[in-house]
């Protein structure tokens, strides 16, 4: 099927991304090496239909603002037409991005059925890693989780991040949230429908589609980070969702030269946070200055 050919480039470029310490660390253990090393908290959350692995950062007293950073579609597939039996990304690159960022409270949601398989997690089928990836069962589960890190956080305004189908996801989140006050993308696949036209492939049957709430979301202040070399998703997805919306104001389009779909996000994360496209989203600041 056209649709496995581009589901395996997503894997396969998590696959590529730029080597680090933890490349000898299987990939099932990399996000308690990252994020354990770094003092965050693990919780595995009873999320609607799916256990829903998280980490949360040491919680600073009277912070009523909480970033959440949401992880891609991880490695759905292990060729054109083999679908993993495990989703684990072999790079968990949302994660990384949560690691360097420098509010005081920040969270990392992983996808349904990542790290939690050999723990025996809740209905992971392979159809929620493929076709039912940003399905409405998902989205649910995942705004249980930040409900639980929101409580947990005693935070009242929250931040999403997400990165590749982490970015579909945190869309589809806001458009159902209120407590939502910016959205951050990376390399986001954020128009479902005009991907699968743009590259011939077969419709993700069952999921949700972030274009489809690009007008309930425009009004919240958001950026959306893609790199001119993305062969995965690129600038024209981000494009397309963009023209969904009749009022653009809150939102802008970063176009990183010679970046790719993995290069060089993690790398340079904390001087893309600090730019001054993201000034708009409330609270974001307070981070940014603390890189400079």
């Amino acid at each position: 099927m056209k649709i496995m050919k581009a589901v395996f480039c997503l894997a396969l470029c998590a696959a590529l991304s730029a080597c680090s310490s933890t490349d000898l660390v299987p990939r099932q253990r990399k996000a308690e090496v990252i994020a354990g090393g770094a003092g965050w908290t693990y919780q595995l959350v009873e999320a609607g239909d799916f256990d829903l692995a998280t980490y949360a950062s040491p919680r600073k007293a009277n912070e009523d603002l909480l970033v959440v950073y949401i992880e891609g579609d991880g490695l759905a597939f292990l060729g054109p037409r083999t679908i993993s039996s495990d989703p684990t990304p072999t790079e968990p690159v949302a994660l990384e991005l949560a690691r360097r960022d420098l509010h005081d409270n920040v969270a990392y949601v992983a996808r349904p059925c990542q790290y939690t398989i050999a723990l025996g997690a809740r209905n992971c089928t392979p159809d929620h890693w493929t076709t039912r990836r940003y399905a409405p069962e998902v989205i649910d589960s995942m705004s249980a989780a930040v409900d639980t890190l929101k409580r947990d956080a005693g935070a009242k305004k929250i931040i999403l991040v997400g990165y590749s189908g982490g970015g579909a996801v945190a869309v589809l989140l806001a458009a159902r949230r209120s407590d939502v006050v910016g959205l951050v993308t990376v390399s986001a696949n954020l128009d479902i429908a005009f991907w699968v036209q743009r590259d011939g492939l077969s419709p993700l049957k069952g999921s949700l589609d972030p274009a489809d709430v690009a007008a309930r979301v425009e009004n919240i202040p958001q950026v959306h980070f893609v790199g001119s070399d993305d062969e995965v998703v690129g600038p024209s997805v981000t494009q397309s969702y963009l023209s969904h919306m009749k009022d653009r104001s809150h939102a802008r389009a970063i176009e990183i030269a010679r970046f790719d779909h993995v290069c060089c996000w993690v790398d340079q994360w904390t001087t893309l946070a600090a730019r001054p496209e993201l000034a708009d989203i409330p609270g974001w600041s307070a981070g940014a200055t603390a890189a400079r």
